[in-house]
């Protein structure tokens, strides 16, 4: 059975940074592309940004991000740790949110912005930024 699980959130101030992970039991992570999601009070569940797998797309560690953390974000691997982490900087209040990291079911799918692309979720991390 797979299981994912973000950890790292936390309150801090604006400006600061925070560091999130990714960890997941009955798959090697590293293999496969990995997204992080987010959603604040009120508001859809939006993209943040997608890292490519050891298999398939992107792999050797290509990522994208969504235009308003491009910059300021950047998702990396740790494969030692077995961990896709989300490292944020610069953070704004309007970062505020749960932050969800997900992985496709297949093997070197180019999992990307569309949710339904993920089968495994993570219970999501609160992520709050103070003015």
């Amino acid at each position: 059975q797979v299981r994912v699980v973000e950890s790292g959130g936390g309150l801090v101030q604006a400006g600061d940074s925070l560091r999130l992970s990714c960890a997941a039991s009955g798959l090697t992570i590293s293999l496969y592309s990995t997204g992080w999601f987010r959603q604040a009070p009120g508001k859809e569940r939006e993209f943040v940004g997608a890292i490519g797998g050891t298999i398939g797309w992107g792999r050797g560690g290509t990522a994208y991000y969504e235009d308003s953390v491009k910059g300021r974000f950047t998702i990396s691997r740790d494969n030692a740790k077995n961990t896709v982490d989300l490292e944020m900087n610069s953070l704004k209040p309007e970062d505020t949110a749960v932050y969800y990291c997900a992985v496709p079911k297949t093997l070197g799918f180019a999992a990307g912005r569309d949710q339904n692309d993920y089968a495994y979720w993570g219970q999501g991390t609160q992520v709050t930024v103070s003015s």
